[in-house]
């Protein structure tokens, strides 16, 4: 039976996750910061991700009880969003530390494990917004662009550990992060920015019409159970797999020329 670790199962693609792992050949460790109705089959871990004393006793905490960690999913995450000249230094310090700083913390906490016990699968949740830098989602784009390239080099490193190392860049998924994005609201910048907040309802509409978490959660498990796995899985509708294909051929100025005018026109 693996044993598989997912951080931030309160909600969202984590609660998707566990939902769908629960009560299968796995034994499920989720993190969790508050209560949660608790699902049969998952056992609650209180983890803040960004303090490592917290991810280092959640992480203690499974390995005295199992001795082993097969797979890490990493999802712990949270979305600011605003114009980048009146987003605050502590807005993207917050951004860093949760989305990557917080992974960066899980990953160096379970490697140790994975290394000793020669195997393991690490499976960290990007986004298309990892691929491609979206207007007035920047430091949240940030925040996924730095997980792509710690994971891109983090998979060499530890592939001769036999580690895996997959990236997931889901697009537009309906779930409560689209209420819960922290976002800027200050008439200053409405008034520099007047295209924010169109911009944002399209965002909103395009997320909340998404696929469903579960969705994700499918794919999740097929990763998980693959004998091989990919060094990135794209999980979003064709359109927007088409445009992170599209971003590849074009031009880059051709391309965010059609962002811009998709977004902000």
């Amino acid at each position: 039976m693996k044993v598989v670790l997912i951080t931030g199962v309160s909600s969202g693609f984590g609660r998707a996750i566990v939902l769908r792992l629960a009560n299968k050949e796995f034994k499920v460790y989720g993190t969790v910061r508050r209560k949660v109705d608790p699902i049969p089959g998952v056992s609650y871990l209180n983890m803040d991700v960004t303090s490592r004393e917290s991810v280092e006793k959640a992480v203690g905490e499974v390995y005295g009880k199992e001795g082993r960690i097969d797979v890490l999913i990493s999802n712990a995450g949270m979305g600011i969003a605003g114009p980048l000249e009146f987003t605050s230094i502590d807005d993207v310090q917050h951004q860093m530390d949760v989305n990557f700083l917080g992974m960066v913390r899980v990953v160096q906490a379970v490697l140790p494990i994975m290394r000793n016990q020669k195997g393991g699968r690490i499976i960290c949740i990007s986004s298309i917004a990892g691929l491609i830098g979206l207007p007035f989602q920047g430091v949240y784009s940030a925040s996924k662009f730095a997980i792509e390239g710690y994971c891109l080099a983090l998979r060499t490193e530890v592939r001769p550990h036999n580690v895996e190392v997959v990236l997931v860049n889901p697009g537009d998924f309906s779930t409560s992060f689209t209420r819960n994005r922290s976002v800027v609201d200050s008439s200053e910048a409405k008034e520099a920015y007047p295209n924010y907040i169109k911009t944002m309802k399209v965002v909103e509409q395009e997320e909340n019409r998404g696929l469903s978490p579960e969705f994700l959660a499918k794919k999740i498990e097929k990763i998980i159970n693959r004998k091989k796995c990919p060094t990135r899985c794209v999980v979003a509708t064709p359109v927007q797999r088409a445009s992170v294909f599209i971003k590849r051929i074009l031009p880059e100025g051709l391309f965010y020329r059609i962002i811009q005018k998709y977004y902000m026109s």
